[in-house]
């Protein structure tokens, strides 16, 4: 909403994100930014997360936990299921009652959506898919988000608006941990107002659980171990070389964007860099690629990074710490048959 008093705006509000009634890593993520923003900046407010769906109590529970100052529930049957015009509607009315300085989203799939869908009902911008957010003296946000397929970051400024609303990667902040036994304050959200809340939204007339299926394998975010390839791969055939020696070491397959151009990849959801995932695998495999600095801001934090490249000045050796010099497929073939030959006792 256009303001001309942001100073009546206060606190910074998380949108939890919620899946079978856990709480996504995510979420955590966001509330541990949230409460460093009001630590370098008191005058923002107080922190909240805000949880929409239906029998919370267990995910009330674990962000009560988490040293967010509130957590506000909307347990709802109407909310049980996600529904984007819902949900916008029912956080529209909740940033109208408390006005809310900031709103922090996590950046996937249906939650991106959510913001913008929720963006267009209060007026306001969303910075989509910042890789970092900070504060200044005037408790305005700085949502740093990447540009130019990775190689830029920007800063956006929202001044005149309210609230300042930014989606986040997940991946990208850390959890939060309580420093204190101490709970947060729990708020219930009127339910009738969640009532009035549908009567402004479009009707759900059936659901295909078909299309909700997830993608087969870890997720490439949460896998302890990743098996990134590049360009260098060369070709589908040879793609297959780290899906099998992901499977090996009971990982996941991520990849950078020429994989995915070249269709050795299926969309995006494996893409790791400032335009993709953030990971931080206890070890990370990086095969064939030169390590552009867009995808090392979205693997440099991994416990053990081993890179093969033929290029001995390729840019990935410089974030590395066991570098491989050579042909990736030939020594990924070796590793494969010398893993397979050790558990067959050979």
């Amino acid at each position: 909403m256009k303001t001309t008093n942001p100073a009546e705006w206060k606190g910074i509000l998380v949108v939890g994100e919620i899946n079978n009634c856990r709480v996504q890593p995510v979420t955590l993520e966001l509330i541990g930014k949230a409460r460093e923003l009001k630590a370098s900046c008191p005058a923002v407010g107080d922190t909240a997360v805000v949880l929409i769906g239906s029998g919370l109590e267990s995910a009330a529970a674990e962000v009560a936990s988490s040293g967010v100052d509130e957590a506000i529930l909307v347990d709802h049957a109407e909310t049980a299921l996600f529904n984007n015009d819902l949900y916008a509607a029912v956080l529209q009315e909740l940033i109208t009652a408390r006005k809310p300085s900031v709103v922090l989203f996590p950046a996937t799939a249906r939650m991106q959506d959510l913001a913008s869908m929720l963006g267009i009902r209060v007026d306001t911008g969303v910075a989509a898919h910042c890789v970092d957010v900070r504060i200044n003296e005037k408790a305005e946000i700085l949502a740093v988000v990447p540009a130019f397929g990775g190689k830029v970051l920007g800063d956006i400024l929202c001044p005149g608006h309210r609230p300042q609303m930014a989606t986040v990667k997940p991946g990208v902040f850390r959890a939060s941990l309580a420093e204190t036994a101490s709970k947060a304050k729990v708020t219930a959200f009127d339910a009738a107002v969640v009532l009035q809340a549908k009567k402004k939204t479009s009707r759900l007339l059936a659901l295909d659980n078909s299309v909700c299926a997830m993608p087969a394998g870890i997720p490439v975010e949460a896998a302890p171990v990743v098996v990134c390839g590049g360009w260098g791969m060369g070709s589908r055939e040879n793609w297959q070389l780290l899906e099998e020696l992901a499977a090996l070491l009971g990982g996941a397959v991520g990849c950078t964007r020429p994989a995915v151009d070249e269709g050795w990849v299926e969309g995006e959801s494996r893409m790791i860099g400032t335009s993709g995932k953030i990971v931080r695998p206890k070890v990370y495999i990086g095969a064939a690629l030169s390590g552009s600095s867009h995808h090392v801001c979205g693997m440099k934090d991994s416990g053990l990074i081993i890179s093969i490249n033929s290029d001995e000045k390729a840019p990935i050796f410089e974030v590395s710490d066991i570098r491989v010099v050579g042909d990736a497929k030939q020594i990924l073939s070796g590793l494969i048959e010398k893993i397979r030959r050790i558990r067959s006792g050979k």
